[in-house]
């Protein structure tokens, strides 16, 4: 039997984690990028349109999830006429192991005059390195060092230049496409493997995510690229820029905390590797 091609199935206990959606650090452990999506997607079903969109979304991955059902709570903060306030928490055996909090704000014009920026924008691999379901698993990586720029090899790309991802991800939950929300929040997790990522593999890992978006993604690739890393005494800040082929689109942040004893060293694990299906 073939799991589905997404991190959660939902079931009537709450969203069990599939095969995909589980950690490099544990084989008991559900991975970040799929809590950060199923956050994102119980905040902006309860919470998000009638012409609002997500602006903000933070989240606090404080204690480990693992592997049996999730549940999804939201309270709605604050329904104001142009900025809306929203937390959320995942709920496993009686107790929270994810909240998070959402910013969703209201579009209007832009204000006259010129904004400086900077000159540097990422971007994304050319036009026939395009992902499709069957391998939307498998991301695209690059590096400053490398010569072609982009592939799928993580051996390839273990050193210390600057790091960068394009990829299309699961689906939250089997059976529905995720949202240009979801697709960020899940985007923006990894900010913490491509900005702690150096030539001795991975050896931080993140207890936060902050996503700051100016737009949704467009199409169903997103990628990032690192910004900077900040470190001392085992403690890490990173910031990437996300993107899509349109452009750049918002920030992510997230802090971490060292976890050497558990190293993840890349370069010997080759191209990206899928969690064997049973």
């Amino acid at each position: 039997m073939t799991d589905p091609l997404a991190f959660f199935s939902s079931t009537p206990d709450g969203f069990v984690a599939e095969h995909f959606a589980i950690s490099r650090w544990s084989p008991d452990m559900v991975n970040g990028a799929a809590l950060c999506g199923l956050v994102a997607r119980a905040l902006e079903r309860a919470h998000g349109g009638a012409g609002f969109v997500p602006a903000r979304l933070t989240v606090d991955l404080f204690k480990p999830a693992r592997t049996t059902p999730l549940t999804a709570r939201t309270t709605l903060v604050r329904d104001g006429n142009r900025i809306r306030v929203a937390d959320a928490e995942l709920v496993q055996d009686g107790e929270v192991v994810v909240r998070a909090g959402a910013v969703f704000l209201r579009q209007s014009e832009q204000p006259p005059g010129d904004v400086w920026s900077r000159d540097h924008r990422p971007s994304p691999p050319p036009e026939h390195i395009a992902q499709v379901a069957s391998d939307s698993s498998h991301p695209y990586f690059g590096s400053d060092d490398h010569p072609n720029g982009w592939s799928q090899s993580m051996l390839e790309h273990q050193g210390a230049s600057r790091k960068r991802m394009w990829a299309q991800h699961l689906p939250v939950v089997a059976g529905e496409e995720p949202s240009p929300f979801a697709r960020a929040a899940m985007a923006g997790e990894p900010t913490s493997l491509m900005t702690n990522w150096g030539t001795a593999g991975v050896g931080f890992i993140n207890v936060d995510m902050t996503l700051v978006l100016a737009r949704l993604p467009e199409g169903v690739e997103v990628g990032i690229e690192a910004d900077d890393h900040i470190s001392s005494d085992g403690v890490a800040v990173g910031t990437t820029t996300m993107y899509d082929r349109r452009g750049p689109i918002g920030t992510c942040v997230v802090s971490a905390l060292a976890n050497a004893r558990r190293q993840v060293d890349f370069g010997e694990q080759g191209v990206f590797a899928l969690p064997e299906q049973g």
